[in-house]
């Protein structure tokens, strides 16, 4: 299970910002502010607020926050992908080869059917 921390750092991260930039508008340290990203210590929620406002996002996105799910439906989407989120461009690559790998092999499969199909119609 992904804790509250790794979330935010997954957050971060596609927002491009880093640790000491975080923790100075959170005007803490930024060894405190790596501390919630460890979950090394717990959130309050008012802490969680804060960070919320500075990510640009809703806790509620924090909580329920999945980058799988996330990359996907943008994917999917084939709207502007940085509808939501600026993504880390190696993950996104990483996503739409893999995507396109899993369509060739079934374009292949479907063409192997089809042509099987076609033989056996000559046969007849």
């Amino acid at each position: 299970m992904t804790t509250i921390g790794i979330k935010i750092k997954k957050v971060r991260e596609l927002r491009n910002f880093t640790q000491e930039y975080m923790a100075e508008k959170l005007e803490m340290s930024q060894a405190g502010y790596s501390k919630i990203e460890q979950g090394a210590v717990d959130v309050p929620y008012s802490r969680l607020e804060q960070i919320a406002k500075t990510l640009n996002i809703k806790i509620e996105e924090i909580i329920t926050f999945d980058e799988k799910r996330l990359i996907t439906s943008q994917l999917n989407n084939h709207s502007n992908i940085t509808n939501s989120y600026i993504f880390n461009d190696k993950l996104v690559l990483e996503v739409i080869q893999k995507n396109y790998e899993d369509r060739i092999a079934d374009l292949k499969k479907e063409n192997e059917r089809l042509h099987e199909l076609l033989l056996k119609s000559l046969d007849k």
